[in-house]
């Protein structure tokens, strides 16, 4: 059974969301301060956190960076506030979604139930062919499809799952342009209910791990969208 935990300072939403994931056969642990919630991941490791921004002891954003530290237990951010800050920070720090407060019960089900699918099957997403070349060397930058790793200049870069198959999709095409949209669709999934500039945000993270090896590889094309060249 799937293990759902739910922190939210606020009774009444916790009760929401815990009637309707119930209803789908999921377990869901709940609880009432950020300090709490990050005891429940540690202990009982759930499937995906749902994680409200304000809360008493520690914030979402505090909690969420916890968290990374630790796993890539999925994260759907709840917020008060439709500030494009609080999203992009959200994001920014590791969260896989969010909704803006009041939100509907049932399109959350449906969003923790897609990153759930995406999360069991990422393996089948952009992965090329089994008989074509499991690596892609381009010099400075060696990605192997079989060890998810990534060394560039002799060294390997850490980057998440969903930073990885980013990096692949564009890699495997290099000099071709893709948009957002299609990045959206082609690594997160036609179903993906969440924000565009989640692909911007998974960029600018990718970029950074690379510009640490002095390597730049992504580069943007103004008012269209990303390629991938070999430095």
């Amino acid at each position: 059974m799937l293990k759902i935990l739910v922190a939210d300072d606020d009774l009444n939403i916790r009760n929401i969301i815990l009637h309707y994931l119930e209803k789908q056969c999921m377990n869901v642990l709940h609880a009432d301060n950020g300090k709490a919630a990050l005891e429940l991941v540690i202990n009982e490791k759930p499937d995906l956190v749902v994680l409200d921004l304000l809360m008493p002891e520690m914030d979402g954003y505090d909690v969420c960076r916890e968290i990374r530290r630790r796993s890539e237990t999925p994260i759907i951010m709840l917020t008060a506030s439709g500030d494009e800050f609080d999203r992009v920070l959200g994001l920014e720090l590791g969260a896989d979604d969010y909704m803006t407060k009041p939100f509907s019960p049932r399109e959350l089900v449906a969003r923790i139930k897609a990153i759930l699918r995406r999360a069991e099957g990422t393996q089948q997403c952009y992965h090329p062919p089994s008989q074509q070349a499991a690596t892609y060397d381009y010099g400075q930058i060696l990605i192997d499809i079989n060890r998810r790793e990534v060394v560039v200049k002799g060294q390997k870069i850490a980057l998440r799952p969903k930073e990885f198959d980013l990096l692949v999709y564009l890699a495997k095409n290099p000099g071709n342009v893709y948009t957002r949209e299609v990045l959206l669709e082609q690594v997160w999934g036609y179903d993906f209910l969440g924000d565009i500039r989640t692909v911007d945000t998974h960029i600018k993270k990718i970029r950074a791990k690379l510009e640490k090896v002095n390597c730049e590889a992504i580069h943007t094309v103004w008012g269209v969208g990303y390629k991938f060249e070999a430095p």
